[in-house]
């Protein structure tokens, strides 16, 4: 099989990596996750991943606490799901690089995009933590970012939910359902595909963006095929 997109941004939620845990990391759903990527890997995909880091550290813990230090907790969690994740890559004898915003070197590379574009271009995964290194932008605009700079053809944007809905589906069983967006209409409309900041980025450098559910880890693969799985946002 040969992928429909040759370079791809994933962007893997914190929370997916819980499973239904709801907290930290299972197992089970990384070595999921991992065997899927294998087999896109082996189709000849470059495949770059961001991660969040909500199974460990959403926003603030209380009104007093400063921002910035609350974000740059945040940019940690994101470096240990990086380093699970490499870790149940390698398992898989897929070839992993970590790079880090915020330079720690003892145990990822710092980020710095023409070695991310040679790992790439390698055939080596790389998983990108600590978001964009700077408080205030979440990991969706990291996607976004990353994306446009390694010039990735598509962001594959793995949730919990299937696709994009003008409500929360667990909430309103009558949520509609959208196959396909525009940028505008997301933003016009509120609809939380990824937050504007984020959406404005990829409507400003035309990177169109799959929303799934990852429930099914095999969908990252029929994304890359460009199997017309979710919602697809673009111009």
């Amino acid at each position: 099989m040969q992928p429909k997109y040759k370079r791809v941004l994933l962007k893997i939620s914190g929370e997916a990596l819980a499973g239904r845990k709801g907290f930290g990391l299972d197992e089970e759903t990384l070595d999921a996750i991992a065997e899927t990527v294998a087999e896109c890997n082996n189709m000849g995909a470059e495949i770059a991943v961001v991660v969040g880091g909500g199974n460990f550290w959403r926003g603030r813990s209380g009104k007093n606490m400063d921002r910035t230090r609350a974000d740059h907790m945040g940019m940690l969690a994101t470096v240990i799901n990086a380093l699970a994740l490499c870790d149940a890559f390698e398992a898989k004898d897929i070839p992993t690089r970590v790079q880090t915003a915020i330079e720690m070197r003892q145990i990822a590379e710092p980020y710095i995009r023409g070695r991310a574009l040679s790992h790439l271009q390698r055939g080596r995964v790389v998983i990108f933590g600590c978001g964009t290194g700077n408080p205030f932008f979440s990991t969706d605009t990291t996607a976004a970012l990353r994306a446009a700079e390694i010039d990735a053809e598509i962001i594959l944007l793995a949730k919990k939910v299937d696709a994009v809905y003008d409500s929360d589906p667990n909430v309103n069983p009558d949520a509609r359902r959208f196959d396909e967006l525009t940028y505008k209409e997301v933003l016009n409309r509120s609809l939380g595909v990824m937050d504007s900041t984020a959406t404005s980025l990829c409507m400003d450098n035309d990177v169109p963006i799959r929303v799934f559910g990852l429930d099914d880890p095999q969908n990252i693969k029929r994304a890359i095929l460009g199997e017309e799985i979710g919602t697809l946002v673009h111009s």
